[in-house]
């Protein structure tokens, strides 16, 4: 038999999402005006966690400063492409291109992941465990865990861009979405993707349920020991140690598993859910960790040169 010629892709055109062409300006200031927010909120977060003495020793914060970190990175690989969607022309997106940020969104997400298991195992133990929480969640350990998380999103995101970008692409070059992602991605391959999607499956099902499960086990202790304090002030003050975390981890995981953990289909709906973890959910963390963190808004206070707030008794 002889050998099937081809041309390698060199590069691909992101489709976008769909819109009215009259809100075209509208959609472009919306989402540049929301990457902004976005870098300078969290930035924020971040500058206030390294430089309060009283925030960036204790875990809780610096978990909150590397999630931070994580989602300035998210917007910033996925929005300002974005944009380019609704400016005039075609700006196609380098081969080279898209496996960096499809390996990119997946090492950053994952850890993302990890992070959000780690912030719940944290207010388990200084919930459940107060009097050995000090020495339980030490600065080296809180500095391992977060390396850890660094490392198997590092691994995880190199084994889907490897086994995404492994296949032949001869065309056509259009991806029907508004980034590289796998689904999207894997429908220009010129190959049987079975495995390709099995693998995906699996892979991106385990870390999600196996991190959504100690998430929700860890919430499950967390509950028990609340509901055993006797006065009501005090339980209100541990629900609300736990109320940010829960409301960043409920608007990530559900579009996540929308997205990944379903039978293949290309529906418009998987454009709108991913847009929650690539650019609404990195603006909200700010948000949400400020107006219902006290803590945090005494520290922004205390930086800005406000009046010295008195920590509630």
């Amino acid at each position: 038999m002889g050998r099937v010629n081809y041309t390698v892709l060199t590069e691909f055109i992101l489709t976008g999402i769909p819109y009215p062409p009259r809100l075209r300006m509208f959609l472009l200031a919306f989402f540049l005006l929301i990457y902004i927010l976005t870098q300078l909120g969290n930035l924020l977060i971040l500058i206030t966690v390294w430089i309060d003495p009283q925030l960036h020793a204790r875990p809780m914060y610096i978990f909150l400063g590397v999630l931070s970190v994580i989602d300035m990175g998210i917007s910033s690989i996925i929005v300002p492409r974005l944009m380019i969607n609704f400016t005039p022309g075609v700006q196609p997106i380098p081969f080279g291109g898209c496996v960096a940020q499809l390996y990119f969104y997946h090492f950053l997400g994952s850890t993302q992941c990890f992070l959000y298991t780690l912030m719940a195992y944290d207010r388990y133990l200084a919930i459940c465990r107060p009097l050995r929480y000090p020495t339980l969640m030490t600065a080296k350990l809180c500095t391992l865990l977060v390396g850890g998380a660094w490392v198997a999103g590092s691994i995880h995101g190199a084994i889907q861009a490897t086994l995404t970008f492994r296949l032949p692409y001869c065309g056509p070059n259009q991806v029907d979405y508004f980034f590289c992602d796998i689904p999207a991605v894997l429908r220009l391959a010129c190959a049987d993707t079975t495995v390709n999607e099995l693998v995906t499956f699996v892979d991106i099902g385990v870390v999600v349920a196996s991190c959504f499960s100690l998430i929700l086990l860890s919430y499950f202790r967390i509950i028990q020991a609340i509901l055993r304090i006797r006065t009501a002030d005090g339980r209100r003050r541990a629900f609300s140690t736990c109320g940010a975390h829960v409301t960043v981890v409920t608007v990530y995981y559900v579009p996540c598993a929308f997205i990944y953990l379903r039978p293949e289909t290309n529906s418009p709906l998987d454009g709108a859910a991913a847009l929650f973890p690539t650019a609404i959910t990195p603006f909200l963390n700010p948000l949400i960790y400020t107006l219902r963190n006290q803590e945090v808004k005494l520290a922004l206070k205390r930086m800005m040169g406000a009046p010295r707030a008195k920590r509630e008794s």
